[in-house]
């Protein structure tokens, strides 16, 4: 059954946590088009019909017909997501992971960070994101260097809190290195 309605605020709200976060880590403006394309005809219309609450609807979509057009859609369009960042690698001869800007990287950690807010709610912790990115197959799949500094911030934030992490990404954002 489609949850229209229900998949429009469970985006909105997310986005607004991304944006709210955004301006904490240093890249308010960036925050602002954030996840846009789920608005999109591919991307709100799938979600709506795989809408289920508390996760991601591509999931589902996954599994109904074995592949997500809307996150094929949607990773394809964002910069903050590293399989946007495959690309052709001169010294591999091969396709693989480049080193994603600061920045993007940054919005990858509010974004995260929101995602775990949005799904988990009351459930949602400092470790969470950590736990998540722990759990995945993301870090391997990664430029090293992406992955070593998402996860050196994620641990400052399952380690000292919000106050620092974001006080750790914005000096990062600022200098614009790893």
């Amino acid at each position: 059954m489609s949850h229209p309605v229900k998949h429009f605020i469970t985006i909105t709200q997310h986005r607004h946590k991304v944006i709210a976060h955004a301006f904490r880590a240093g890249i308010g403006w960036q925050g602002l088009g954030h996840d846009l394309s789920k608005y999109s005809p591919t991307e709100f219309f799938s979600g709506a019909k795989y809408y289920q609450g508390n996760r991601s609807p591509g999931e589902a979509q996954r599994e109904d017909v074995g592949y997500s057009e809307m996150w094929l859609h949607h990773q394809g369009r964002n910069k903050h997501h590293y399989e946007y960042w495959f690309d052709y690698v001169p010294a591999a001869r091969a396709y693989g992971p480049v080193k994603m800007p600061v920045r993007y990287v940054a919005e990858m950690f509010c974004d995260r960070m929101a995602a775990c807010k949005t799904y988990q709610k009351e459930k949602y912790t400092d470790r969470s994101a950590l736990e998540y990115f722990m759990r995945g197959q993301a870090r391997n799949r990664m430029h090293p260097e992406t992955a070593a500094l998402l996860e050196g911030w994620l641990r400052v934030l399952a380690e000292k809190g919000e106050r620092e992490a974001f006080a750790t990404v914005r000096e990062a954002v600022k200098k614009k290195t790893y």
